[in-house]
């Protein structure tokens, strides 16, 4: 048998008259009786029983716990901040993890992506300080640094971001040559324009972080483009000359400084070498001298003989002595030429007596070197 039922009087047997606080049942009731008087079904309720009022009162108390988590809790990703309006003013931000506001419409978060990297690109023509125009195409790429800035204080960032860094980029060219733009001055170019593009932003608080500014882009008029790639050839071919310069450069000097080393190090050798032969005939000067010293007779007359050994070796001419007989050798003009052959012939000396005592005083003059003069 049920503890409740319809015309009864509806007690819990577990509990006395007058023990503990008013039954969470009844709360129910009373309060799913409310819910059914609002939507028109209080009649209803009385008849069928009160089963039916508590299933709504459950039903509607689960539909609001529920809404309410739902408005209150919020899981922030890492790349994630969360902008907390409360009744639409700004209060805070969220950072990354479990966090908790009160439900709308007290309190309403907006998540902005501060990771994500967006772009925007621009394009147009423009003077340089040479009165020169060029095409330019340039892109620019972006993140979010501050949400608030971003949400609150610029109607378009996108708009103004493409805008801001176009009067950057007009101010960078008109401020460079167009050869400078067109070369080696890109580079320069994009830091120049990314730098003061970041200035203007900050200047409007506006919430953005460049990233990266790059020049897709740069071209003379279509009307002048020849003449400028006429001028661009030109210098590579300047540039490519100039290489080939400097590799037969690089060529010619290591070949130069190795023939430079070998004559140093000819002229070097050579150098040594008469110094040692100074040295040595100084030396055998001195030995010389020493030998001349202790006998000056014999060491004068065998400097002489051995100096006329030299001088007379190469000679084709024969000395006689006239002031005796003279001896008849045959042939007289192969003398010189019959040295490294067969030895020439003996002399044919005359019979007499005479004549041989006369050679031999000749010979024994021409030993003791006082026969020549």
């Amino acid at each position: 048998m049920p503890w409740q039922e319809p015309g009864k009087d509806n007690k819990d047997p577990w509990k006395s008259k007058n023990d503990g606080p008013p039954d969470l049942g009844d709360a129910f009731k009373s309060f799913g009786d409310q819910i059914n008087k609002i939507f028109g079904g209080g009649s209803k309720s009385k008849a069928s029983g009160s089963g039916g009022g508590i299933s709504i009162g459950v039903l509607v108390l689960g539909a609001v716990t529920i809404w309410v988590l739902m408005n209150s809790v919020h899981i922030m990703d890492q790349s994630e901040r969360g902008v907390v309006l409360r009744f639409g003013k700004f209060d805070r931000v969220l950072d990354p993890g479990l966090q908790f506001t009160f439900p709308a419409p007290i309190e309403t978060i907006t998540k902005v992506d501060v990771s994500r990297i967006s772009s925007v690109e621009g394009r147009g023509q423009m003077l340089t300080s040479d009165e020169n125009l060029v095409d330019i195409n340039f892109a620019v790429q972006y993140r979010i640094q501050e949400p608030f800035s971003y949400l609150f204080h610029l109607r378009d960032p996108e708009l103004t971001l493409s805008q801001a860094s176009e009067a950057a980029m007009r101010e960078v060219v008109g401020t460079n040559n167009m050869d400078f733009i067109l070369e080696k001055g890109r580079g320069q170019v994009s830091i120049d324009s990314r730098a003061l593009a970041q200035k203007i932003l900050d200047r409007y608080d506006s919430g953005l972080e460049i990233t990266q500014f790059n020049l897709q882009g740069v071209n003379p008029p279509a009307q002048v483009k020849g003449a400028f790639d006429d001028v661009v050839k030109a210098r590579e071919d300047e540039q490519r000359f100039v290489n080939e310069a400097q590799a037969y450069k690089n060529k010619i000097l290591p070949e130069a400084g190795g023939r430079a080393a070998r004559i140093f190090q000819e002229a070097e050798a050579y150098r040594q070498s008469k110094i040692a032969l100074a040295e040595g005939e100084a030396r055998r000067f001195t030995m010389l001298l020493s030998e001349y010293q202790k006998a000056p007779t014999v060491t004068r007359q065998r400097l002489y003989l051995q100096t006329m050994e030299v001088v007379l070796a190469g000679s084709k001419k024969v000395l006689l002595d006239t002031s005796g007989n003279s001896m008849i050798y045959l042939p007289l003009d192969g003398i010189g030429n019959s040295q490294g052959s067969q030895s020439a012939p003996p002399p044919m000396l005359p019979n007499n007596s005479n004549s041989r005592s006369a050679d031999s005083r000749n010979r024994e003059s021409n030993r003791s070197g006082r026969g020549i003069k």
